[in-house]
């Protein structure tokens, strides 16, 4: 009897240990898919119904986020380069799981500016990502996403692409 629980507790937990590999690997997933223009692409990482809130406002469902981001690249690549003139990185990134298929997380953004003259400061911003993700179909998704602005503290110290 003993052997058979440790062995049912040892799979719980290494399906833990997977599942929050699995999410982490979802996030990096989707700065690599933003930061490389593949807003097409962003089915494999948002459910049907995701939402999205940032800083300009929010985006309901899948077409909206895939249409909003396609739109993101247009006006953010001045430089005609293919890709937003920015680098999403993801840090620190702490995930609970609050049942089967469901789970929250959250982690800090170090979100670079590229497109700069290298002796200005790199950073447009540095955030917090708060998510819930849901497994569809076997696959951990993001169902929603807020992300927190740490720095720059007001939203009038946020530079759009114009101001930069």
């Amino acid at each position: 009897m003993g052997v058979i629980m440790s062995n049912h507790i040892d799979s719980q937990r290494i399906q833990a240990l997977l599942d929050r590999e699995e999410i982490r690997a979802l996030r990096q997933h989707y700065s690599n898919l933003l930061d490389g223009n593949n807003a097409e692409r962003m089915g494999e990482v948002f459910t049907e119904d995701a939402e999205v809130v940032v800083t300009v406002g929010s985006m309901q469902g899948l077409p909206a986020i895939k249409h909003s981001l396609a739109e993101a690249y247009q006006e953010f690549d001045s430089q005609q380069r293919g890709h937003f003139p920015f680098v999403h990185a993801i840090t620190n990134h702490m995930i609970t799981l609050t049942g089967n298929n469901s789970a929250t997380g959250s982690c800090y953004l170090l979100d670079f500016v590229t497109d700069r003259p290298s002796a200005q400061h790199p950073f447009l911003l540095v955030g917090r990502y708060l998510d819930e993700y849901q497994r569809v179909n076997g696959e951990w998704r993001i169902a929603k996403t807020i992300l927190d602005v740490i720095w720059p503290h007001a939203e009038s110290d946020v530079k759009t692409n114009k101001d930069r």
